[in-house]
C-alpha cells in the first residue's frame, strides 16, 4: 500500500494580498517558513521514500523546508504547478472581482463551466494532476511519499477522489497552507485518512481567495 502524504505551499506574500498567484509566483513568508518547518516535524517520523513537488520556487521552498536535513530525494514536476489562470495572475482578488465578474462567478459557482480566456480549466487541470498521481503510484506502489503542491490542486484531487461533482469544488474544508492530506492508494483503491489537517501549526490562517 502506498501512503501519499500531500501539502499546499506555505503562507507567501502575495497570499497575504489576497493576490492571485496561479503560475506567477512569490516569496514564503515568515509565517509560511515556520509552518513548513513544523510540517517537517511533524513528519520526521515518516519514512519518506520521496517528496514531489511543484516546479513553483513557494512549492520548492516549502519542500525543502519539510525535508530539512533528512536525505529524500525531490522531484519537480510541472504538471502539480497550480491551476493556470492567465491574466488573472498577478493581480489583486478585488480587482479580479472588478475586472471580470462574470467569469469569477462562474469560476467559483460553477467550476465546471469555467473557461480561462489564456489560461486553463479545471478539466485541463484535473487531467495533469491525476496524470502525476498515477506516474507516482506507478513508481511506488507501496510505501510513503510526500507531495507538495498548491490549493486548488489539493481541492481538485479530494474533489475527484471523493467522488463529488466538480461544481462542488470549492465545498469546505478550505486547504490552508501547509495543510496536511493523506490518502491511501492499494491497488484501484483509494480513501483518505485526513484531509486538510492543520494540528502541527500554531495558528491556521484566514482563508483567502488568492491562490
Amino acid at each position: 500500500m502506498l501512503t501519499l502524504y500531500i501539502t499546499r505551499h506555505g503562507q507567501t506574500e502575495w497570499n497575504v494580498q489576497s493576490r492571485m498567484q496561479g503560475w506567477a509566483d512569490s516569496p514564503l513568508t515568515a509565517t509560511g517558513v515556520s509552518a513548513a518547518i513544523q510540517l517537517g516535524k511533524r513528519l520526521q517520523d515518516v519514512p519518506l521514500h520521496a517528496v514531489y513537488s511543484s516546479t513553483s520556487g513557494r512549492a520548492i521552498d516549502t519542500a525543502q523546508l519539510i525535508i530539512g536535513e533528512r536525505h529524500i530525494p525531490l522531484i519537480q514536476k510541472e504538471d502539480l504547478r497550480e491551476i493556470n489562470v492567465g491574466e488573472w495572475q498577478g493581480m489583486l482578488s478585488s480587482e479580479i472581482e472588478r475586472d471580470f465578474a462574470d467569469q469569477v462567478k462562474t469560476y467559483y459557482k460553477h467550476p465546471n463551466h469555467f473557461e480561462s480566456t489564456s489560461g486553463e480549466n479545471f478539466h485541463s487541470l484535473k487531467e495533469r494532476v491525476l496524470r502525476t498521481v498515477e506516474e507516482i503510484s506507478t513508481t511506488h506502489p507501496a510505501g510513503h511519499v510526500l507531495i507538495v503542491t498548491h490549493g486548488v490542486v489539493k481541492k481538485c484531487l479530494i474533489n475527484h477522489f471523493t467522488g463529488a461533482q466538480l461544481d462542488s469544488l470549492w465545498d469546505p474544508p478550505f486547504i490552508h497552507g501547509t495543510s496536511l492530506t493523506m490518502m491511501e492508494i492499494d491497488n484501484e483503491s483509494q480513501k483518505f485518512t485526513m484531509i486538510g489537517d492543520m494540528s502541527h501549526a500554531e495558528e491556521a490562517r484566514k482563508p483567502t481567495k488568492a491562490q
